[in-house]
């Protein structure tokens, strides 16, 4: 229902809507954004985990620090998951947040903004000190209309920097883009109006290993436990955010190495099997072949890779379904295609359409490839395939507590939970 008065309502209407409401939210609460250095950090993958590692160098400074992102939200030490299935929360939601942060004092905020969100405009009403630009790759492109319309649409967050300077304790609060310029959109982000730009790339290709990654900032090596160049990018774009910001580099290196993993993002889960199995988010091409080149290249030994993955419905870019399957299928020796998100698109649908891509790279259904409309039943039958020295990835969902179902509808749930459960029975 809510989707077809979209549909009919004319555009020009419905964002003067989404204006009104984002510049109402933030007069009922005070304009709590005003009082505190926010950060918005946007791109196609990575966002959630920069944001949170922003915060934890921000933290290991001495900064009380907020956070909203897909994964969590954090005011100071207190953190709890996002259960709502939006990156940017409604705009009543959102500052209602961040009020609550300057309640509690927070000096700085980390705030995830997503292409979506500022289409509905939720970040009108929030006065950013600095824009970050991560990467850009053809993602929700069915939503804009276009790859074009999706770049223009981030490119309103580094628009809307020339909002009025804040004054805090006495200082001006300068406005500054971060920009990955290893990106080949790097230089649009960069041409936007600002008080200081700062651009991130590697000056030498970072050291991957089995075990994590290495990498160097300003000629200081930092050592991670996390794994995969994605992460490595990550940390990069985190440490720049917290250089730009005057944090010093020794700093930027403990709050980087104290991080032993990110929730949902490469987790392993640990319950005394003789084969290795990971829980990870990613839900997009891009993302997914990197996580796929980083277990083929760097994890896994002599043992076989099985893939749990699907794709999500609601409106998201349907040409990504074939996609995912074929990636799973170039990189895996079994793939489990299972429900994901759903939302009110037909799930049997979704698996059929993943499976076609499965079955173009030369999988056969019922050998190396099953359909399993259950997920957990899905994970089972992975869990089931292995063997000892495999790795069993399990992807698209990572931390996420909830799954999306028809009616506008969230059901419990944790690849992680389910997981853990299956391998204790097992």
């Amino acid at each position: 229902m809510k989707q077809a008065i979209k549909k009919i309502i004319p555009k020009s209407l419905l964002s003067f809507y989404h204006k009104t409401l984002a510049k109402l939210a933030a007069f009922y609460y005070g304009h709590p954004a005003d009082s505190m250095v926010v950060i918005g950090v946007t791109g196609t993958k990575g966002k959630s985990s920069v944001c949170n590692m922003i915060w934890e160098i921000l933290t290991e400074a001495g900064f009380k620090t907020g956070l909203t992102s897909t994964m969590n939200f954090r005011i100071g030490e207190k953190e709890w998951k996002n259960k709502y299935k939006m990156t940017m929360l409604g705009r009543f939601k959102l500052q209602k947040l961040l009020k609550e942060m300057k309640q509690a004092s927070c000096q700085y905020v980390i705030v995830e903004t997503s292409s979506e969100g500022i289409s509905q405009w939720r970040h009108l009403g929030i006065n950013y000190d600095m824009a970050v630009f991560l990467n850009l790759s053809p993602e929700h492109i069915e939503a804009h209309g276009g790859f074009d319309n999706y770049k223009k649409a981030k490119g309103r967050l580094f628009e809307h920097l020339t909002s009025k300077q804040k004054l805090i304790n006495g200082e001006k609060i300068p406005k500054i883009i971060v920009a990955n310029e290893d990106d080949k959109e790097g230089e649009y982000f960069m041409h936007f109006p600002a008080d200081k730009k700062v651009g991130f790339k590697f000056s030498e290709e970072p050291v991957v290993l089995a075990d994590g990654v290495s990498f160097k900032f300003e000629g200081l090596e930092i050592n991670s436990k996390l794994l995969g160049r994605f992460n490595a990018e990550n940390m990069m774009a985190a440490a720049t955010v917290a250089k730009a910001l005057g944090i010093k580099n020794d700093v930027i290196k403990q709050g980087l190495e104290k991080i032993e993993d990110i929730p949902g993002r490469l987790e392993r889960i640990e319950e005394g099997q003789d084969y290795d199995v990971i829980v990870d988010y990613a839900y997009e091409p891009r993302s997914f072949e990197n996580i796929l080149k980083l277990i083929k290249g760097s994890l896994i030994k002599e043992g076989r890779l099985i893939v749990v993955t699907g794709s999500c419905g609601g409106g998201r870019d349907v040409a990504r379904r074939g996609k995912m399957g074929e990636l799973a299928a170039k990189y895996a020796d079994f793939v489990v295609v299972t429900n994901e998100d759903p939302y009110d698109d037909d799930p049997q649908e979704i698996i059929k359409d993943v499976a076609e891509g499965v079955k173009k790279a030369g999988k056969h259904e019922n050998v190396e490839l099953f359909s399993i409309l259950d997920r957990e039943k899905g994970i089972e039958k992975a869990l089931e395939l292995a063997k000892k020295g495999d790795i069993v990835l399990i992807a698209g969902k990572g931390c996420e507590p909830v799954m999306a179902v028809a009616g506008g509808k969230y059901m419990p749930w944790d690849d992680r939970d389910i997981t853990r459960k299956l391998l204790r029975n097992s």
